[in-house]
C-alpha cells in the first residue's frame, strides 16, 4: 500500500469521525431539547387539565403548518426509509423544527403519542445536511441516513447499542457496509453522551427478580409472546385504519387534526382520566410493580392510533412500550412469572412486532433491564416478531427475510385454496 493511498484512507476516516462528532452533538442536543420540552408539557398539562380543550386548535396549527409549509416533510419516518431505498433529494432541514413543534403541541394539549419518531426525524434531517457540506455520493448518503436514525433513537431512549442496531435492522441490513456498522455505533454513543452532557435524564426501569429458565417457563412464554405480537398487529392496523379514514372523510388536511382533537377531547371528558394522554410514562413505571387494568393496553392502542391517524405528531414507540408493559402486567394475574419480568417482556416485544426489529429490541431490553432477563426478553421479541403479521407501523419499511417468506407462503396457500 503506497503512501498516497494511506493518506486517502486517513483523510476519509477523519472526515467520517468529524461527521459523527457533529451529528452526535447536534442530534443529541435536539433530543435533549425534546425530552426537556416534553417533560415540561406533561407537567403543565397535568396541572392544567382544562388545556385539553385546546387540542383541536393545536391540531389545526399543526395541520396548517404542514399543509402549507411542510408538504415535503409530512411523511416523517417513511420519508427517511424511502430516501434510503430510492434516493431523490436531500431531506429538508425544516423537518427537525416542524416535527419538534408538532410533537410539543400534541403533548401539551393532551394527544396520545410518543417521541421516537420525532427524534429519528430530527436526527435524519440533520444528518442529510452533511451530504452537501461534505459533497457525499449516493452510497455515502445512505450511511448518513443510517447515522441519523441511530443518533436520534439512541439519544432519546438512552440505549446506544439498541439505537445503533435499530438503524441497521429497520432497513433490514439492506446495502449495509462494514463502515456503516462501525459508524452507527460510534454516532449512537456520541449522541447518547451528548444528552448526558446536557444533564437530561432518561426513565429507568428494573426487573428485580428473574427466575431460572426451564421448559415449564417456555410453555408460558410462547402464548404470551404471541399475544404481544397480536397487540403489535392491532396497533399497526389501528394507526393505518385511522389515517385512511381521516384521509377519505376529510379532504382538507388541516381539518383532520382539528376534528380529531375535538373528538379526542370529548372522549377524555367522558372517561374522566388522564392516564392515556401523552407518553404515559408514569403508567409504564407503575405496571412493573402493580397489575394494570385489563383494558389499559386496548385504550392506549385506540387513542394513539386515533391521535396519529388524525395528523398529530410524535412517535409510536413509547405508546408501544405502554401497550406491551400494561398487557404484560395484566397477564401477571394469570401467568406464574414475576410482574416486572412480564411487563419488561411486553415492553420490548410489542415494539419488536410493530417495527420488525427483534434484534434491536432484544438488545434494548438487556440495556434497560439487565442481561439476566435476556433469554426471556429475546424469546418474547422473536416470537412477537413472527406473530405480528407482515404490516408494521412504517408504511415504507420493506419486510424481508424469514418473516416475509412465512407470510408470503400463507398468502399463496390461501389463494390456492380459494
Amino acid at each position: 500500500m503506497n503512501l498516497e493511498k494511506i493518506k486517502k484512507i486517513i483523510v476519509l476516516g477523519l472526515k467520517w469521525i468529524l461527521i459523527c462528532i457533529l451529528l452526535g452533538f447536534f442530534s443529541g442536543s435536539a433530543s435533549a431539547l425534546l425530552l426537556v420540552s416534553l417533560e415540561w408539557a406533561a407537567q403543565y398539562r397535568e396541572q392544567n387539565s382544562w388545556i385539553i380543550w385546546l387540542l383541536p386548535i393545536g391540531g389545526l396549527l399543526i395541520g396548517l403548518l404542514y399543509h402549507y409549509y411542510g408538504a415535503s416533510v409530512v411523511r416523517g419516518n417513511n420519508l427517511l426509509l424511502e430516501e434510503y431505498e430510492t434516493p431523490k433529494k436531500t431531506i429538508p432541514l425544516k423537518m427537525a423544527p416542524f416535527v419538534l413543534f408538532g410533537t410539543i403541541v400534541t403533548h401539551l394539549f393532551g394527544g396520545s403519542a410518543g417521541r421516537e419518531g420525532t427524534a429519528v426525524q430530527m436526527g435524519g434531517s440533520i444528518a442529510d445536511q452533511f451530504t452537501k457540506i461534505f459533497n457525499l455520493d449516493p452510497a455515502e448518503r445512505k450511511t448518513l441516513i443510517i447515522l441519523g436514525i441511530s443518533a436520534g433513537f439512541a439519544s432519546v431512549f438512552g440505549t446506544p447499542l439498541a439505537g445503533a442496531i435499530f438503524a441497521l435492522e429497520v432497513l433490514y441490513f439492506s446495502k449495509i457496509t462494514s463502515k456503516s456498522i462501525v459508524l452507527s455505533f460510534l454516532v449512537a454513543f456520541l449522541a447518547y453522551f451528548t444528552v448526558e452532557l446536557w444533564d437530561v435524564k432518561h426513565t429507568h426501569y428494573s426487573i428485580p427478580i428473574t427466575p431460572d429458565f426451564g421448559f415449564e417457563k417456555l410453555l408460558w412464554i410462547i402464548p404470551i409472546s404471541i399475544l404481544f405480537g397480536l397487540a403489535a398487529m392491532l396497533f399497526s392496523r389501528s394507526t393505518h385504519f385511522w389515517g385512511n379514514l381521516f384521509s377519505k372523510t376529510i379532504p382538507y388536511p388541516p381539518l383532520r387534526p382539528f376534528v380529531g382533537g375535538l373528538l379526542f377531547a370529548v372522549a377524555m371528558y367522558f372517561i374522566s382520566t388522564t392516564k392515556y394522554l401523552g407518553l404515559g410514562v408514569p403508567i409504564i413505571v407503575e405496571s412493573f410493580s402493580k397489575p394494570s387494568e385489563y383494558y389499559d393496553f386496548l385504550l392506549k392502542i385506540l387513542f394513539t392510533g386515533f391521535t396519529l391517524g388524525a395528523g398529530f405528531k410524535g412517535g409510536e414507540v413509547t405508546p408501544l412500550f405502554f401497550i406491551g408493559a400494561t398487557l404484560g402486567s395484566t397477564l401477571s394475574l394469570f401467568v406464574p412469572l414475576p410482574i416486572a419480568l412480564l411487563a419488561g417482556m411486553g415492553f420490548v416485544a410489542v415494539f419488536s412486532g410493530a417495527t420488525h426489529t427483534p434484534i434491536a429490541c432484544t438488545v434494548m431490553g438487556m440495556e434497560l433491564f439487565g442481561v439476566e432477563s435476556g433469554i426471556y426478553i429475546g424469546l418474547a421479541c422473536f416470537i412477537a416478531y413472527f406473530a405480528s403479521g407482515p404490516i408494521g407501523i412504517y408504511h415504507s419499511q420493506i419486510v424481508k427475510g424469514p418473516k416475509y417468506h412465512l407470510y408470503e407462503k400463507f398468502k399463496r396457500r390461501n389463494l390456492d385454496n380459494f
